[in-house]
């Protein structure tokens, strides 16, 4: 793989998971949960965000399976997402999603980020896909080895697992608030 360009790598990983381009430019985001078919708008922000985060799957090799969603999670919340609120916002959920089943696998992810650096806040120009996945790797110091953990390292980790937690606690009162309401004046 370490001949390929970002493009065709990011092709590869494209046609491997099912996924497409399209993705970069649908209103909405359509994905399958257990037995249900969802969907959630995709925001001008995820849609900045995602043709980066498909970079990020094939430079880091982080798998676009729910551990590699929540490993490129942590990646990229520890490299930051920059203005992209929406990166910022799935990142923390895939994070903490991930990390009840593979704690030493997001966290591993997370000080790789730590140490490297990430596409978003570039351009996503035909330059940048024509650019060789090794020399795209070692501009955003990435190594398959990941460094010892750093006290700075191992706060920002707890941190953000905050953040994470914080949200998963607002997505269940914005669930459970509206149906304990509801039970309320039923039940009364």
């Amino acid at each position: 793989m370490s001949s390929l360009t970002l493009r065709e790598a990011r092709d590869a990983y494209l046609d491997e998971n099912g996924f497409s381009t399209a993705a970069y430019t649908d209103k909405f985001v359509h994905f399958k949960f257990g037995p249900l078919y969802l969907a959630f708008p995709s925001t001008k922000t995820r849609r900045a965000a995602i043709p980066f985060h498909d970079l990020h799957h094939v430079l880091t090799g982080y798998k676009a399976t729910p551990i590699g969603e929540g490993e490129i999670g942590a990646w990229e919340v520890a490299t930051g997402c920059r203005k992209l609120w929406a990166g910022w916002v799935l990142n923390l959920f895939a994070m903490g999603f991930a990390m009840p089943f593979a704690p030493r696998r997001v966290y591993r992810a997370f000080v790789r980020g730590r140490h490297s650096r990430n596409l978003y806040g570039g351009e996503y120009t035909d330059e940048l896909l024509a650019t060789g996945i090794e020399e795209a790797r070692k501009q955003a110091g990435l190594s398959d080895s990941v460094p010892a953990a750093t006290g700075r390292d191992k706060l920002a980790f707890a941190f953000w697992l905050g953040v994470a937690a914080f949200q998963y606690l607002l997505l269940a009162a914005a669930v459970l608030v509206p149906v304990a309401i509801v039970l309320w004046f039923l039940l009364r």
